[in-house]
């Protein structure tokens, strides 16, 4: 029984960390690009002409930016801190974040062109959420 208990409790560990690393990942690439939404909205600094937004709700940047910065970059920095704790929320932080990146990228699509980025995010918003998943479970 100690042994099968110490096996669940590795994998328990070795999840969190995979899964705190892919929001450490996500993370990264939210908060620059975030930020540079909100300095400037009309979306020069990436060189995104305001015409991307002609489909979506949006007149300018700085409410993705927003909603960029704060989801997919400062959240994701919560989850990587309760994923490498293996807070008892990982889980559901990362089901969260999971179903939020899946949303965002999937209006991108929506409203702008498809990129080939948007289906690296959707995969890995998949894997955040099929992750957080397992690890709920596993947590229970």
């Amino acid at each position: 029984m100690i042994y099968g208990m110490r096996n669940t409790e590795n994998n328990i560990k070795r999840l969190a960390i995979w899964l705190g690393i892919l929001q450490l990942f996500i993370g990264i690439g939210a908060i620059p690009a975030g930020l540079a939404m909100i300095i400037d909205p009309s979306g020069s600094l990436l060189t995104m002409p305001l015409e991307m937004l002609a489909k979506s709700p949006f007149s300018d940047f700085l409410i993705p930016g927003i909603l960029l910065l704060l989801i997919n970059g400062i959240g994701s920095f919560i989850g990587v801190t309760a994923s490498f704790l293996r807070s008892k929320s990982a889980g559901d932080i990362a089901i969260g974040l999971g179903v939020f990146l899946i949303g965002w990228i999937l209006a991108q699509i929506v409203w702008m062109e498809i990129h080939w980025l948007h289906i690296i995010y959707i995969i890995l918003g998949t894997v955040e959420l099929i992750l957080g998943l397992v690890l709920r479970k596993k947590m229970q």
